[in-house]
């Protein structure tokens, strides 16, 4: 087992490894407790007087019955129907949601707001999954080997000048590094604030749990109606490929 010495302590790198994610986990559960509660607490509170002014309203329902409507405008909206509108919305299955989803399948993001809900569906999604998983990683390790190419390529056109190497390197990293950042999370939520209505704040807060792979699903690239946005077909799909 790995270990180091500090002043006369050995210590292991395994140890420390699961001491500092277990800590990193802690303050991060701490933070996020401190910083959401008194938020979920308001929206719960708001929620319980809306309903009770809807009951006062509207004295033919009782609570019972409220609650069963609820549940299933829930269950609606667990199974990707938007409980809104009615039948003739459009449909969450159209190619463009399609392929949204595939993407978010083989890049492991996984934003939770589409999912299969037939069986056949179902078994179709971890077999597309197992196969496509790999793809996807074969397809980051080529893309990734171009790259390297190409800056190798820049490095050495540059070095023909009589730059110092290590120079040339530095401004060689740093120059994909803001290129990247532009391509990827800067320019990206100015499309979304326009396409989506969301403000610059949001789309970049859902340009990084994207390209991160984590896809928590508070927030999908879609305009009204559900339909997914064409720009964020492309840029899910070239984006977070080249994560």
């Amino acid at each position: 087992m790995a270990r180091f010495q500090v002043g006369s302590i050995r210590v292991s790198w395994t140890g420390l490894l699961v001491l500092s994610y277990s800590l990193y986990l802690l303050i991060g559960a701490t933070i996020f407790q401190i910083l959401e509660r008194a938020a979920e607490s308001q929206n719960r509170d708001h929620f319980q007087l809306e309903k009770l002014k809807f009951l006062k309203n509207y004295s033919c329902l009782d609570g019972p019955a409220l609650e069963r409507f609820v549940q299933v405008i829930l269950d609606a909206w667990e199974k990707g129907v938007n409980p809104s509108g009615n039948s003739t919305n459009p449909s969450n299955w159209d190619f463009s949601s399609s392929f949204f989803f595939a993407g978010t399948v083989i890049t492991t993001i996984g934003y939770g707001n589409l999912s299969p809900s037939t069986v056949s569906g179902q078994v179709f999604c971890v077999f597309y999954a197992l196969c496509g998983i790999p793809l996807n990683l074969a397809f980051l390790n080529q893309l990734g080997k171009g790259l390297t190419a190409h800056l190798g390529r820049l490095e050495r056109s540059v070095l023909i000048t009589g730059q110092h190497e290590q120079t040339v390197r530095i401004l060689t990293m740093s120059s994909f590094l803001v290129m990247g950042t532009l391509m990827f999370l800067v320019f990206p939520p100015v499309i979304f604030s326009y396409v989506e209505g969301w403000t610059y704040g949001e789309g970049f807060y859902y340009a990084f749990i994207t390209l991160s792979t984590i896809g928590f699903g508070d927030y999908v690239g879609q305009i009204q109606r559900s339909t997914t946005s064409p720009y964020t077909v492309a840029w899910l799909a070239y984006g977070s490929s080249s994560a």
